[in-house]
């Protein structure tokens, strides 16, 4: 039997189906992992993804988009496969896709996150592992120095870092990517005993409505106008893209101090790169330890690698006995440190 899933110049292609998935050139037929903007191109004649995700989507293409949702778990008949989706704990709507054919069952992660214990994230569904015989997996975090803390833990460190700036007279500019990370710290930190105002840029309050009317209960937050008075705020927390660092808008706050919240604190190096007051290693894909139990739970013997550090985690699984090997994609590569497509 030939491969189900194939890696062609516009992206992962399944032949018995006639679809690919994620594909990073216009594709007449394309099954949508996620709403980020390295997976989810425009220019596809026609969207199969998750249903919570679709407001996301509409953001990203416009209203000329065609797209179609499924809920999880619910089957699809395309071509000559049976295709499910499955959730991928990622960011609202991110889904794992199942595929099954002639009895074979491929499951295509895109990205994902697994949580862990003091992992309270209430934006999205949280992952479900998929049996499989072959396993496609993403490894952005793909290194065993990649391991998080719980989520609950770095939020205390976060809070108390705000309170710190407050304490100074200063306000706390923290920088996340506006989809997915913007909103695990607005559910984490705009609590009723937070030490100050959170105001977003405008940039995540658009996000912000397609979370709330997928039915998401983020906190109510403000969003930074040019009269936003921050002269007279006290300790406000400020959650903008990466892209406002330095820029005459992060300026207008007034004395601040700025962070980043991302996978890539882990490493000193990239901390010194983002040139921030304090880096905060808060993400939202699987670490290393993440990325081998789910590949554990599948029950799959052979197991593809995608974007990321693909050779370390191939090697890894091949010692461990496993038929490990990478596919070459388009994905974002978050290593470079930031492009807003990236979202890590």
């Amino acid at each position: 039997m030939s491969d189900l899933v194939t890696c062609r110049p516009q992206g992962l292609y399944c032949e018995p189906g006639d679809f690919y998935i994620d594909p990073w050139l216009p594709v007449e037929r394309a099954v949508i992992t996620h709403a980020h903007a390295d997976h989810c191109r425009p220019g596809h004649a026609a969207y199969l993804a998750q249903r919570d995700g679709l407001g996301l989507m509409r953001a990203r293409l416009g209203d000329e988009a065609l797209l179609e949702g499924l809920a999880y778990g619910e089957s699809r008949r395309i071509g000559d496969v049976s295709v499910r989706l499955h959730p991928a704990g990622h960011v609202l709507g991110s889904a794992q896709v199942r595929i099954e054919y002639r009895g074979e069952v491929w499951v295509v992660a895109g990205d994902y996150f697994v949580s862990g214990a003091g992992d309270c994230n209430t934006t999205c569904a949280p992952f479900e592992p998929v049996r499989c015989d072959v396993f496609v997996t993403e490894s952005t975090f793909g290194l065993p120095i990649y391991r998080w803390a719980p989520q609950t833990e770095v939020l205390g460190e976060i809070r108390a870092w705000w309170t710190d700036c407050a304490a100074q007279g200063k306000h706390a500019l923290l920088m996340g990517y506006s989809l997915g990370k913007a909103q695990r710290l607005i559910a984490g930190l705009a609590t009723a005993d937070a030490p100050g105002p959170v105001l977003v840029h405008g940039a995540v309050t658009r996000l912000n409505a397609a979370y709330r009317k997928a039915g998401v209960a983020l906190p109510e937050v403000d969003t930074v106008m040019p009269e936003t008075p921050f002269r007279t705020l006290r300790g406000a927390l400020v959650i903008a893209p990466p892209a406002v660092q330095g820029s005459r808008w992060a300026k207008a706050i007034g004395p601040h101090s700025d962070a980043f919240a991302s996978g890539w604190m882990r490493l000193r190096g990239a901390r010194r790169r983002r040139s921030v007051d304090r880096g905060f290693v808060f993400s939202d894909h699987a670490d290393w330890p993440g990325l081998l139990s789910a590949i554990a739970a599948t029950g799959a013997q052979r197991v593809i690698v995608t974007h990321g550090d693909e050779g370390a985690l191939v090697r890894y699984l091949t010692e461990l006995g496993l038929q490990a090997e990478a596919f070459a994609t388009e994905f974002g590569d978050e290593a470079q440190g930031g492009a807003e497509a990236t979202e890590a």
